[in-house]
């Protein structure tokens, strides 16, 4: 029987040496969710993604990705991942951004193996989803921080994933051009039925988009809808992260339950 979860953690912990980061972790991701993991600097996030990129191995507790043990997850196209777009990126960068898209088939190919004969179709279709189609012979060193990131994640979406990590992807991006970045997100979220799991600071801005809500902080203190993390106290929240926290602000009505 199919398993309902894309991504699913059972009692999860890690640690480097003596130094524990995460502590029984269990967390289940289905199929359509838009997760948005909540946590300070420090609080194990980009541990946790490794965890179920398949980069670092639990030191103890379960990791199964689309019903298979991690271990034995072979179909390592299904899951998409996005970097912070990196403030190093050489600007220089001989490729274009057809090229750039292109490359995320390596994924689904191989290494050294020839690219499918439908590779234009590919890249065009995964340039239109985010709205770059018309840039695709462009250079990408001469785009701007986001519809670099938009190209980035086309690359990551030409491997046609079933669930996309995005790591602070609004990094580098103008203030004014984060709010259509996330009704993009958003639409490949709805439309494609996409599984996202965004790791983020901006809760207000996408608050309107996502559908579920994880606080880390070494542990989970609350995964649920984001309707319910509305309710949680100030106290509670404190107490979590040892900081104020923004919550989620509604700015119409959501049919999310």
């Amino acid at each position: 029987m199919q398993t309902p979860y894309d991504i699913e953690l059972n009692n999860v912990s890690f640690q480097y040496d003596q130094t524990v980061v995460l502590k029984n972790i269990s967390l289940q991701v289905k199929q359509g969710d838009f997760l948005a993991v909540l946590g300070p600097n420090g609080s194990g996030k980009s541990t946790l993604l490794k965890i179920i990129l398949g980069l670092l191995r639990p030191t103890s507790g379960t990791v199964q990705l689309f019903g298979e043990k991690s271990r034995d997850f072979k179909k390592r196209e299904w899951i998409g991942y996005v970097s912070q777009k990196s403030n190093a990126f050489n600007s220089g960068f001989p490729a274009t951004v057809y090229e750039v898209v292109e490359s995320g088939l390596v994924k689904k190919t191989g290494l050294f193996k020839k690219y499918p004969k439908n590779t234009p179709s590919l890249v065009e279709k995964a340039l239109k989803s985010v709205g770059m189609a018309e840039y695709m012979k462009q250079s990408i060193g001469e785009l701007s921080g986001g519809q670099q990131q938009r190209v980035f994640i086309a690359r990551a979406l030409v491997a046609d994933p079933k669930c996309l990590i995005l790591d602070e992807p609004t990094v580098g991006i103008d203030h004014q051009h984060v709010q259509s970045f996330y009704h993009m997100l958003a639409h490949l979220n709805r439309e494609q039925n996409i599984t996202l799991i965004l790791v983020t600071h901006d809760v207000d801005t996408v608050s309107n988009q996502i559908s579920h809500v994880a606080c880390l902080n070494q542990t989970i203190h609350f995964h649920g809808f984001k309707n319910d993390f509305n309710q949680i106290s100030e106290e509670d929240l404190q107490a979590w992260y040892g900081h104020s926290v923004r919550k989620i602000h509604h700015t119409k009505s959501e049919g999310t339950q």
